[in-house]
């Protein structure tokens, strides 16, 4: 299964990292690759809820939606 946000408020390098800590850590969770520039963050597992990608992101200060 493969899920794309679009995640708002990452500015560097940093705002990067934690979101893709963030997701990697939610269960089901088995890759991610954040897109700085593009602002979005793509990922992939099994049985992975959005609602809970997006607590995650939330968690770390920045807003997630589901892309498209």
């Amino acid at each position: 299964m493969k899920i794309e946000l679009n995640v708002a408020g990452m500015t560097c390098g940093h705002c990067k990292s934690a979101v893709e800590s963030a997701l990697k850590a939610v269960n089901g969770v088995t890759a991610v690759e954040v897109d700085l520039a593009g602002g979005t963050a793509k990922v992939i597992g099994e049985g992975v809820q959005l609602e809970a990608l997006v607590a995650a992101v939330a968690d770390e200060g920045y807003s997630a939606v589901a892309a498209g």
